[in-house]
């Protein structure tokens, strides 16, 4: 009931460019290409790529021009925030963007040659500085972080000693990865904040697991 209530609050055009997208999306999904030599295209493939790239770039530009203006209007207070986060979510950036990231990504996965004919995968990387500065407004937003980061153990090498030079070289990770790791039979230990993989040590080890 939910959903249909929301149907019939979007507008009729809103409705006819989802269909549109979702036509776009199902013409190049390769259910009919069995037997196609790899890497060439049809010419109407090719073309309907074209079409998506020009109607990515069109939703790009829309959504490039409203989301600076929330997050202007969104950063006054948290309830200017739900007010602006309710409006976006009925527009263009709530509705089509997220279905079109999910088909660009599983049309990525299927035929990673004819999106990057395509190029429409660009053009939606640009819009992420836009997304992250409206999502860093959400409320809570700190707290999600530090439950994230309040266990940043470092995944260092244990027989070799190397250090990490740069923050390009850390892998974070949280206290619930290192516990499923070993509950997977994997052996991470922390020593000093850094997380270490001794699961070959331990296996030529003689003192035994629990002391490890």
């Amino acid at each position: 009931m939910d959903h249909e209530h929301c149907n019939k609050e979007r507008s009729a055009s809103l409705d006819l460019l989802l269909r549109f997208q979702r036509l776009l999306v199902s013409k190049l999904y390769p259910g009919d290409c069995v037997g196609q030599v790899p890497n060439t295209y049809s010419p109407d493939l090719l073309g309907v790529g074209s079409l998506l790239k020009k109607y990515t770039a069109l939703l790009c530009t829309h959504i490039g021009d409203t989301l600076p203006v929330a997050t202007s209007i969104a950063s006054t207070s948290h309830r200017h925030f739900a007010e602006v986060s309710r409006v976006v979510d009925g527009d263009l950036t709530g509705i089509l963007l997220p279905e079109l990231v999910v088909s660009v990504v599983l049309l990525l996965s299927k035929n990673a040659g004819l999106m990057q004919e395509a190029g429409a995968i660009p053009l939606l990387a640009g819009l992420l500085d836009h997304l992250d500065r409206f999502n860093h407004l959400a409320p809570g937003k700190e707290r999600d972080d530090n439950e994230d980061l309040a266990w940043p153990g470092i995944m260092g090498s244990f027989f070799t000693g190397q250090s990490c030079r740069n923050n390009e070289e850390v892998t974070l990770i949280r206290k619930a990865d290192l516990e499923n790791h070993n509950k997977d039979g994997g052996f991470w230990t922390v020593i000093d904040g850094k997380v270490y993989d001794i699961k070959d040590f331990q296996t030529q080890s003689l003192t035994g697991s629990s002391i490890l």
